[in-house]
């Protein structure tokens, strides 16, 4: 019985790698499409990753990885026992908590006011004018906003003079800082955001909202009953990948905007990273930073999935 059931297993595994050189010799084309980025992967994400040592090295460039001195968990310990580290994590999470309760909805939002818009010419002018600022640098975007928050000829200081207020050098206010921000990337972004939930909502089956308008639903029961659960896989999948970057924070926004005197809102990891690492030379400090920042991204993405399994049944895996 034992011998009958070894020869059933290994006919299952002859017949499955059987079936794979099958599969792989019909759609051979297609592999070989897919060869390049895998190789662009390997090369430039999966290689490089070896530069992880230098976070429990003392990296000395001329040296190398390899040949300098190992100090263990020392950088770690430095970076939570600074003053800096609670102030970098706390303002990454409340960027992100922001961006997640304020961002993610209104991209869902824009893309469910397009899907209402009747005229298809206004559809495409309002997703063309929506989709722009994306394309935009966010070198000149950061331009733009400290232009216009200028206290001397900022066209918001100029508003709230003629109002008869009082001008205000508003990036160098801590407390305006993360406002600021999220308004900034907010503009920047929603636009472009909504492909994903515009290319959700064309696969939804026209007939069910026949059938809703038979049986009386107006526009909102429609996006309430069947808009809404027809995107929600998309919703929870799109949430989860969100939730794994909750304390990666652009640097370029940051480092564009941010003073000495905002640091006290505006300095997140990715911005404390660049200075200990490119500025202040101090790699495996700042590498030792990126490596946390890392870790807990890849815990958070792993809780999210299992909620969203658990309450929706969308996962990623």
């Amino acid at each position: 019985m034992k011998n009958a059931t070894m020869y059933s297993k290994s006919s299952i595994r002859a017949e499955k790698r059987r079936l794979l050189k099958r599969d792989v010799i019909r759609d051979r084309q297609l592999y070989l499409m897919l060869l390049p980025f895998l190789l662009w992967y390997v090369l430039f994400y999966y290689f490089p990753m070896y530069g992880i040592l230098a976070a429990f090295k003392d990296y000395q460039p001329f040296v190398g990885i390899w040949n300098s001195d190992w100090v263990g968990l020392t950088h770690f310990k430095n970076f939570f026992s600074s003053p800096y580290a609670w102030r970098v994590i706390r303002n990454s999470l409340l960027i992100n908590v922001y961006s997640v309760i304020f961002t993610f909805p209104a991209t869902i939002i824009l893309a469910l006011l397009m899907n209402e818009l009747i005229s298809q010419k206004f559809k495409t002018m309002v997703q063309t004018i929506s989709y722009m600022p994306y394309f935009i640098s966010t070198v000149v975007v950061a331009g733009l906003v400290t232009s216009f928050l200028s206290p001397t000829s900022g066209i918001i200081n100029v508003l709230i003079e003629k109002l008869g207020g009082e001008k205000t050098y508003f990036l160098t206010r801590p407390e305006y800082f993360r406002t600021i921000y999220i308004l900034m990337t907010t503009w920047q972004g929603i636009g472009f955001g909504t492909i994903i939930y515009t290319s959700a909502l064309c696969s939804i089956d026209s007939e069910l909202y026949e059938a809703a308008s038979i049986d009386g639903a107006g526009r909102f029961k429609k996006i309430w009953h069947i808009t809404l659960p027809g995107i929600l896989p998309t919703i929870a999948t799109m949430l989860v990948i969100r939730m794994g970057s909750m304390l990666s924070v652009g640097s370029e926004a940051i480092i564009l905007l941010y003073q000495p005197s905002t640091y006290e809102t505006a300095d997140v990891i990715s911005s404390f990273t660049y200075r200990n690492g490119l500025v202040d030379a101090n790699y495996s400090y700042a590498t030792a930073v990126d490596l946390f920042n890392g870790i807990v991204a890849l815990v958070l993405v792993v809780i999210s999935n299992t909620i969203s399994k658990k309450l929706s049944d969308t996962s990623l895996w």
